[in-house]
C-alpha cells in the first residue's frame, strides 16, 4: 500500500520551512539519482543485484520539479546520491539544472570516488558545492576485497580533482568493520593532520546486505564509535569540539588541518535532530531511512496534471510524508523496502 493510499494528504504548505508533528524542520533533500553501481560493497551491494530498468528513474524535468516544490516548502540543502550517482547519464547538466533552483544554497553529491578525476571540474562548474567521497580502506588489497572492483588510486585522483576544483570542504565517509578495517582508525585520523579533510566514522546499519555479512569465509560487523573515540584520544590525545555537520559530531585533534565526524546511527540515534526527507532511486518519498511510509512521487508526475497542479501536490505529499516520521525509528529489524542501495546512501 502506497503512502497515497495509507493517509490523506496534508493541506498544503507554503515557503516557510515546515516541521513535523514532532517540531523538527525539515530543509535537507537527499536524492537518490540511480540504483547502479560500479563496485559491489559488500555490506551494500548484492552479489546478483538487478538494477531499475530506465524508465523507472525520474528524468531530469521530474527531479527539477520535485526540487522547485522542496524549495517551496524549506527545503535549502540537496545531496545527490545513488548508487554511484556518476553513472547517472547526463549528471552534469542535472547538477547545472538543479543549483539554478530559487531557494536551493547547497547543492552536495555522494559518490564512491572512482569516476570523480573525470567529472569534478565540470560539476563544479555546474554549480556543484561540496563532495563526500566513500572509501572504506587506505590498503589497496582490503578496497579490492571491499568492493569486489575498482582501484583506490582512481579514489585518490577523485579527490585530489576536487580539491583542485575548489569542492570542499571534502568529506571521507568510513564504514568501519570489525575483523576487515577497523585497524585503520588511527590511519584515517592522521590524515586530518597534514589535509583539510573531515574524516567521518560511520557505524555500520544491518540494512540488506550488511544484515548478514562474510568476507572470505569470515564474518565481520559493528564497531562502535565509543570504541573508535577511545582509541583516537589514546593516541592523538584530547579531540577538541567543533561545529557539528549534519548528524556528524565532529571534532579535532590539536594542530590538525582538518576534523573529524562520528555518525553513531546504531549507538546513539539522532532522530530527534533528522533534517533530511529522501527521494528514492523509484521516485518515492521518505522521511525517515528506516520507516514512517512513502509517497509514489513518480506515479504523481506521471499523470496529466499540468505542471503547476503537481507541485501543489507535491507541497501536500512533502508534509504528509514528513508528519509519518517516528519520533524515533523502531530499530534495525526487517523493514520493507530499506535497502541502502535503493534508498540511498
Amino acid at each position: 500500500m502506497t503512502m497515497l493510499q495509507e493517509a490523506p494528504l496534508a493541506a498544503a504548505v507554503g515557503p516557510a520551512v515546515f516541521k513535523d508533528r514532532f517540531g523538527r524542520p525539515f530543509t535537507y533533500l537527499r536524492i537518490s539519482v540511480t540504483d547502479a553501481c560500479n563496485l559491489r560493497c559488500v555490506y551494500c551491494m548484492p552479489e546478483n543485484a538487478e538494477f531499475l530498468p530506465g524508465g523507472a528513474h525520474l528524468t531530469d524535468d521530474e527531479l527539477a520539479l520535485v526540487v522547485e516544490s522542496a524549495a517551496d516548502c524549506g527545503v535549502r540543502k540537496v545531496r545527490l546520491s545513488g548508487g554511484e550517482p556518476l553513472l547517472r547519464r547526463g549528471i552534469g547538466g542535472l547538477v547545472e539544472r538543479l543549483a539554478g533552483i530559487r531557494g536551493i544554497r547547497e547543492l552536495a553529491l555522494t559518490t564512491n570516488g572512482t569516476r570523480l578525476a573525470g567529472f569534478a571540474r565540470r560539476l563544479a562548474k555546474a554549480g556543484l558545492q561540496r563532495v563526500n567521497v566513500s572509501m572504506d580502506t587506505l590498503d589497496e588489497d582490503k578496497f579490492r576485497r571491499i568492493t569486489h572492483n575498482g582501484t583506490l588510486e582512481h579514489v585518490w585522483a577523485g579527490i585530489a580533482a576536487a580539491e583542485e576544483a575548489g569542492l570542499r570542504p571534502l568529506k571521507i565517509n568510513v564504514v568501519l568493520m570489525k575483523g576487515l578495517n577497523e585497524d585503520e582508525v588511527e590511519a584515517f585520523a592522521a590524515l586530518t593532520l597534514v589535509r583539510n579533510l573531515q574524516v567521518r566514522f560511520i557505524e555500520l546499519m544491518p540494512l540488506g546486505e550488511a544484515k548478514d555479512c562474510t568476507l572470505a569465509g569470515g564474518s565481520f560487523g559493528y564497531v562502535s564509535n565509543e570504541s573508535v573515540w577511545q582509541r583516537l584520544v589514546a593516541r592523538f590525545g584530547t579531540l577538541r569540539p567543533a561545529p557539528e555537520s549534519g548528524t556528524a559530531k565532529v571534532y579535532c585533534v590539536p594542530g590538525a588541518r582538518g576534523t573529524i565526524g562520528f555518525i553513531s546511527a546504531m549507538s546513539a540515534p539522532f532522530c530527534e535532530r533528522c533534517d533530511r526527507l529522501r527521494l528514492t532511486a523509484d521516485g518515492k518519498l521518505r522521511a525517515c531511512l528506516l520507516e514512517g511510509g512513502e509517497f509514489d512521487a513518480r506515479a504523481l508526475l506521471r499523470t496529466g496534471l499540468p505542471r503547476e497542479g503537481k507541485r501543489e501536490l507535491l507541497h501536500q505529499a512533502f508534509k504528509s510524508v514528513a508528519d509519518r516520521k517516528p519520533e524515533v525509528h523502531a530499530g534495525w529489524r526487517d523493514l520493507p523496502g530499506a535497502s541502502m542501495v535503493r534508498i540511498g546512501g
